[in-house]
């Protein structure tokens, strides 16, 4: 029993080594492998992602300044800090050697801070002392390229992915991306003849020159450079055949696009002063965009009531309501794309409306919306328009949400099926694309007015020199667009996640059926207390004694009644607030019952479970019991 006994502690005391053993070498040979079982596959790395890494040619240094003591007491970072340290571990595992990852606390008034600040990352005062917080990230190329996030904001943790992706990918690629730009309107500047002045480019084209290698494009191109990465059209119309043909061959080599058409252009004043009010001011896209899987109605306006700014007409008149001009706050803006994601407000006017056509085979995801308080109206009617509250006489709602933006990717045909157009001819050995080659990349918006700086944008003048400070979000729409077009596919392809919190749906909805049982308690108290305020009106004014400081017994038993009735119902109120923490803390008391003592006793049991089949197990021949007897030799058994 002794000797068993001895084996059986050996055992364990073998086994109990050999699990320390194997977690120390499963701890250096398995870093990084992981098991993502969230339901939004969180943690798990995007292709896009993989394919950014792969591309890295020379060495990157990353930077992650964190202040980890710090962070300690602020706990609704420390979790986010923690799952940035570790999304940024896995990123330099995964690109084998690429990228060099430092990790830095930095310490008050230390060369540290000083390197944060001249990388870029910027430090928040925690306290009067002059103490900072660093949750930024800096990266560091091989050409002295530097790029930057100056702070994580735990309110875009679901775009953590896109923008380290993004840092990384314009460290690897430090050259600015080309931009062909295309414009009907007078974006670009030049000579006015109508004033007989130079006319300065409007400020988001001057902003997209400052970040891109903004090449102008004329509207009869007929080609477009292989080095081009987006293509801009603004308020395209009357385009040659074959500039469109060359439109439609790019988009079909998987060419990225950003297109903004007008059903009415208000910046387009082409013709003499006296006609411009009654020119022709909608975009002719609609041979690409049906090619392209979109539909787009140039003869019709969308008037919301809901998002309409007050304009004032005339000098000395009150503002009126435009139900044209709109401003599209957060609620119309897509919280799940990172060109809307994080915008405050969108200022467009006379804005159309788009709509994906039925079987094409794209993916259609609107960017902006109106809201359900608005009607599409005849384009005409805005023609000339002396008073935008007419409008709104007659004015019938759909119910409709329309969209105004939209993102558009997929595989499409050309709207040239017949061939190059006449007077086209391609360059030898060239053969025109009749499907994509690449999936389309399309980011197009039914208005061209959001660029015009009016909208967006006030200017002063500071001592010669002009000031533009923006008062809406237009321009970061446009440079946001822009910025992600003009990475590459895989870029576009790493898409904002769920958030990182985890709702507890069971106890919202405990607390959503206790406030419907409060809010019923509190109505019922207040009908009671009208009615018994009635009564007592009603017995005052049968009252034969005038007296106003005497109470008749009818009235005073109707006040103690009611007394007693107040009390009852507040007793009611209490009892469903404790239920409601009651029904809190017994749910919480049965998740860590199960956390604790369930689980474990499962895993327990099971161990047992195992440990005692194995004990019963039948030895087997040389498992230390007697040998079994062989029929054959009976004579030696004899």
């Amino acid at each position: 029993m002794t000797k068993r006994s001895t084996l059986g502690w050996g055992a364990v005391l073998a086994l109990a080594l050999t699990f320390i053993g194997l977690t120390i070498v499963f701890n250096d040979s398995l870093a990084g492998w992981q098991l993502d079982l969230t339901q939004n596959r969180l943690y798990t790395i995007s292709p896009g992602t993989d394919r950014i890494l792969q591309s890295i040619k020379e060495p990157i240094d990353l930077y992650f300044f964190y202040s980890a003591r710090a962070a300690q007491s602020i706990p609704q970072i420390q979790p986010y800090g923690q799952r940035v340290r570790d999304f940024l571990q896995e990123l330099a595992q995964r690109a084998d050697g690429r990228i060099h990852l430092h990790i830095i606390d930095p310490k008050p008034f230390s060369v540290q801070e000083d390197r944060a600040a001249e990388l870029g990352v910027t430090g928040t005062a925690l306290n009067a002392a002059g103490t900072k917080f660093y949750f930024g990230l800096a990266g560091t190329n091989s050409t002295n390229g530097q790029q930057a996030i100056p702070f994580f904001d735990p309110s875009k943790q679901r775009f953590l992915e896109y923008d380290v992706a993004k840092l990384i990918y314009q460290l690897a690629h430090p050259k600015k991306p080309v931009v062909a730009w295309l414009s009907t309107l007078p974006m670009t500047g030049g000579y006015n003849p109508q004033s007989g002045q130079m006319r300065q480019p409007w400020v988001v084209y001057q902003q997209a020159e400052q970040l891109f290698d903004v090449h102008p494009l004329q509207p009869n191109a007929t080609a477009i450079a292989p080095d081009v990465r987006v293509l801009v059209l603004v308020d395209p119309k009357n385009l040659s055949p074959a500039t469109q043909f060359a439109i439609d061959q790019f988009a079909l080599r998987g060419g990225h696009i950003l297109a903004f058409v007008d059903p009415v252009a208000e910046a387009d004043q082409s013709g003499n002063p006296m006609e411009a009010m009654a020119a022709d001011r909608a975009s002719h896209m609609g041979r690409l965009l049906s090619a392209w899987g979109v539909s787009f109605d140039p003869h019709e306006v969308i008037a919301d009531r809901s998002h309409a700014l007050t304009v004032s007409m005339r000098q000395g008149e009150p503002p009126v309501e435009d139900a044209a001009i709109l401003g599209l706050g957060k609620s119309a803006l897509s919280q799940d794309d990172v060109i809307t994601a994080g915008l405050s407000n969108i200022n467009v006017e006379s804005a159309g409306y788009l709509t994906p056509i039925k079987g094409a085979k794209i993916r259609f995801v609107p960017l902006m919306r109106s809201s359900a308080d608005s009607q599409p109206m005849p384009a005409q009617r805005f023609a000339m328009l002396p008073d935008p509250a007419v409008l709104l006489n007659g004015f019938k709602p759909t119910g409709k949400r329309y969209t105004l933006g939209a993102r558009v990717t997929g595989m499409v045909k050309t709207a040239f099926p017949e061939g190059p157009p006449k007077g086209v001819a391609l360059p030898p050995g060239q053969r025109d694309l009749k499907a994509s080659i690449k999936p389309l990349h399309l980011v197009v918006f039914a208005d061209t007015d959001l660029l015009s700086n009016y909208l967006w944008v006030r200017e002063s003048d500071l001592f010669g020199q002009t000031i533009a400070q923006a008062w809406a979000s237009n321009s970061d729409l446009v440079l946001n667009a822009l910025d992600n077009l003009a990475g590459s596919s895989d870029l576009i392809s790493v898409r904002g996640r769920a958030g990182f919190t985890r709702p507890f749906l069971r106890v919202e909805a405990l607390q959503r059926r206790a406030n419907a049982r409060f809010h019923a308690q509190q109505q019922q108290l207040q009908q009671e207390l009208q009615r018994t305020e009635q009564q007592l009106t009603l017995l005052q004014s049968k009252r034969n004694d005038k007296s106003a400081l005497i109470l008749s017994p009818a009235q005073q038993q109707q006040i103690e009644h009611f007394e007693a009735e107040k009390l009852r119902i507040r007793k009611r109120l209490r009892a469903v607030q404790a239920g409601l923490a009651s029904d809190i803390d017994r749910l919480g008391t049965e998740l860590k019952v199960i956390n604790i003592i369930v689980m474990p006793a499962l895993f327990a049991l099971a161990a047992l479970l195992i440990a005692a089949l194995r004990r019963h197990r039948p030895a087997g021949p040389g498992a230390g019991g007697p040998a079994p007897a062989d029929p054959h030799r009976k004579d030696e058994l004899a």
